[in-house]
C-alpha cells in the first residue's frame, strides 16, 4: 500500500505542472451582467440579463446542466432575495426579473455546482457598484467565440486572438421568407409563412444547446490525470496480488524433498 501511495503522489507531481492554469485552479465560473439599469427605484420590476461562463470565457462543458442559476441579493439585515434565471437562446445566457425594496444589497450570481460569484453592491434607490473581478483574465490569451452576433458584454476579455464562432449557422431570414412566400403562393394559405418562421426560431436554440453540450468532459485535461493514476494503481494492485499468490502456493511434502548430498534410490 505504501508503494501505491508513493507512486500516485509521484504521478500527480509529474502531471500537475503540465495542466493549464485554470485546470490546476479547479472548477470555477464567472457571472457577467448585461448592461444594468443606471437607476434602480424601490419596488419597481426590472429585467436583468446575465451570463454564466466557466473559467470566465466559455459556456459550461461538463455533464448535465447547472442548477440553480440566478441572482441572489442579501440585505444588510440578512434578508435574502433569490431570482431564478431563465435560459435565453445564446449559450450560457440567462435573464431574470428583479423587484428590490429600498436598502443596500450584496449581489451574487448563483452558478449551479460552482460557487457564488460576487457581482457587486446594489443601492436602492441608486445603482450597482461592481466588485473587483475575482478571476482576472490574463491579457494575450486565445478565446473562442461561441455566440456569433450576441456576445457577453466583456468579450473578448483582453484576448490576443479570437477563434471564429463554431456553432451551426442560423438560416437567413431572407431565404426563409422567400421559401415560405413561394409555398403560400402555390397553396394559397396565407398563415403558413408565419408558422414556418416561428418553427425556425423555436428550433434554433435547441441546435445551439446541442452544439455546446457535445463537448465531453473526457476531452478536458483532467482525464489525463485520471487515466494515468488508474493505470499506475491497476499495475501495482496486479503485482501485489501476484506476490500474494506466490506466498500462498503449497510447498512439496518433506518426504519428497531431496537433501543436498543424498542420492535417491528408486525400487523397481
Amino acid at each position: 500500500m505504501r508503494r501505491l501511495l508513493v507512486a500516485l503522489a509521484a504521478m500527480a507531481a509529474i502531471l500537475a505542472p503540465a495542466l493549464p492554469a485554470h485546470a490546476r485552479a479547479g472548477f470555477w465560473a464567472v457571472t457577467e451582467l448585461d448592461p444594468f439599469p443606471a437607476q434602480v427605484r424601490p419596488d419597481v420590476p426590472y429585467t436583468v440579463g446575465f451570463w454564466v461562463l466557466q473559467h470566465g470565457t466559455h459556456p459550461y462543458e461538463g455533464p448535465g446542466g447547472l442548477d440553480p442559476i440566478g441572482l441572489r441579493l442579501t440585505g444588510e439585515d440578512g434578508t435574502t432575495l433569490t431570482f431564478g434565471g431563465t435560459p435565453l437562446p445564446e449559450p450560457a445566457h440567462y435573464a431574470t426579473s428583479i423587484k428590490v425594496p429600498a436598502g443596500r444589497w450584496r449581489v451574487q450570481g448563483l452558478q449551479g455546482m460552482f460557487g457564488p460569484y460576487e457581482i457587486g453592491t446594489l443601492t436602492v434607490p441608486g445603482g450597482l457598484k461592481a466588485a473587483p473581478p475575482q478571476f482576472p483574465v490574463p491579457a494575450g490569451s486565445e478565446v473562442m467565440d461561441y455566440w456569433g452576433p450576441v456576445k457577453p458584454p466583456g468579450f473578448p476579455w483582453k484576448a490576443a486572438s479570437v477563434i471564429p464562432n463554431r456553432l451551426p449557422a442560423a438560416t437567413p431570414a431572407t431565404s426563409v421568407a422567400s421559401a415560405t412566400s413561394g409555398a403560400s403562393a402555390t397553396s394559397g394559405a396565407s398563415a403558413q409563412p408565419a408558422g414556418a418562421a416561428q418553427q425556425v426560431r423555436a428550433t434554433q436554440p435547441a441546435q445551439v444547446s446541442a452544439a455546446v453540450g457535445n463537448s465531453s468532459p473526457w476531452r478536458q485535461p483532467y482525464a489525463l490525470v485520471i487515466v494515468a493514476v488508474a493505470a499506475v494503481a491497476g499495475t501495482l494492485l496486479v503485482q501485489r496480488a501476484a506476490r500474494a499468490a506466490v506466498r500462498r502456493r503449497p510447498h512439496d511434502p518433506p518426504e519428497r524433498e531431496t537433501r543436498d548430498g543424498e542420492e535417491v534410490i528408486s525400487r523397481g
